[in-house]
């Protein structure tokens, strides 16, 4: 499968004026659950869930579900139109979709992603047993949050089982008819029996929800079948450029730091893009690959894919600074709601200058389950 290559540098647009760009114009089922998950908690103005609360930082409102939204925008513009970048095999009479990367023999590349991103350097740990061949009948959607994407996997494969989890039932009333959601913390013991197994399990953005990360990828482990995948998408919370400018984004910097130290103190790291793939090997998954992407943060690219996609980009990491902030700095940091409004606008004023070149690595991180592994005869994990 061919790879992107987040080694190469992006070039720069030098007459681009993205300070002009109107960010706020990109801004635009079964259902289980006990009636006391809707009895929301509010703080700061903003909506959080009732159900575990306070274990998981950011909020669940409108505002927070059209973030979700633009940001499985991104996810897909990232690769080129894929839900998933492990090769799932299809039923030989199900008509082949964009969404399918293994439907195709040139997923997203260096030529049709980021057309100035070349080879992909990433570590992949190349085994055998790359392909089970057998179409999937069962996949878990982790983190489901709106359901968006479980949706879309669910009319792009409807012959499988769609399961979407998650602690807010945020997802909408109409699903089609192979897609269910339930409310469940995925920090839990799994209650799924091992006739349940799945055949491919996903989780997206995760980072700063979990606090014990391999425990999570042994849980998933378990309730794969022999052959399955587990597939995991996150971007990571550090900002970067290919000329240094970077560092003289001195509030982001800042930002970033501090969002690391309190996300630790909370005791759910925000920034484990980077660590998923040693964690799933250690864990015993093989072949396991590690796909990134680099994402520009404003128009500045001179490619033109780029450009958009890092217009794209822009709005939707201005629309994370005060979800990933807000909480994580009043009740761990010790900052008032007004110093914390303070700190992000001059995070976000940085975040639409056009004096820096920034961009953020994506990582769609996938391995497979041994077919000699035996399911576990329960889902209790330690």
């Amino acid at each position: 499968m061919s790879q992107p290559n987040p080694n190469e540098s992006i070039q720069v647009d030098t007459s681009d004026d993205d300070s002009l760009f109107d960010t706020k114009s990109l801004v635009g089922s079964d259902l289980s659950f006990a009636s006391s998950v809707r009895d929301y908690c509010y703080e700061n103005g903003r909506r959080y869930h009732a159900y575990r609360h306070g274990q998981y930082p950011f909020p669940n409102d409108e505002e927070e579900q059209d973030r979700l939204a633009l940001m499985h925008h991104l996810f897909k513009l990232l690769s080129g139109g894929y839900l998933h970048r492990a090769p799932i095999p299809r039923d030989r009479d199900q008509p082949s979709t964009s969404s399918d990367p293994s439907s195709s023999s040139s997923s997203p590349s260096s030529s049709d992603v980021n057309s100035e991103i070349a080879n992909d350097t990433s570590t992949t740990n190349t085994n055998t047993n790359t392909n089970i061949n057998t179409p999937p009948r069962r996949i878990l959607d982790i983190g489901t949050g709106t359901g968006e994407w479980a949706i879309e996997m669910a009319e792009d494969y409807p012959t499988i089982d769609i399961i979407g989890t998650d602690l807010s039932p945020i997802q909408p009333n109409w699903a089609p008819p192979n897609c269910r959601f339930f409310i469940d913390d995925a920090e839990s013991d799994w209650t799924f029996t091992p006739d349940e197994a799945f055949d491919y399990i996903h989780a997206r953005s995760l980072g700063g929800g979990i606090g014990d990360w391999p425990r999570l990828l042994r849980q998933a482990f378990t309730h794969l079948k022999p052959g399955g995948w587990f597939e995991a998408q996150e971007f990571e919370t550090w900002v970067l450029s290919d000329d240094e400018s970077h560092h003289r984004a001195e509030a982001i910097m800042d930002w970033q730091d501090r969002l690391t130290e309190a996300s630790h103190q909370f005791g759910k790291p925000m920034n484990v893009a980077p660590l998923i793939e040693n964690w799933m090997i250690t864990e015993g998954f093989e072949n396991v690959s590690d796909d990134r992407y680099k994402c520009p943060v404003g128009g500045w690219a001179k490619n033109r894919r780029l450009k958009e996609i890092g217009r794209v980009g822009k709005v939707t990491i201005l629309q994370v600074v005060e979800p990933y902030t807000l909480a994580l700095f009043t009740r761990v940091l010790g900052f008032t709601f007004q110093q914390a409004q303070e700190y992000m606008d001059k995070v976000r004023a940085e975040l639409v200058s056009n004096k820096f070149h920034l961009y953020i690595l994506f990582h769609f991180v996938y391995g497979q389950k041994p077919l000699h592994a035996n399911s576990s005869s329960n889902g209790q994990v330690p």
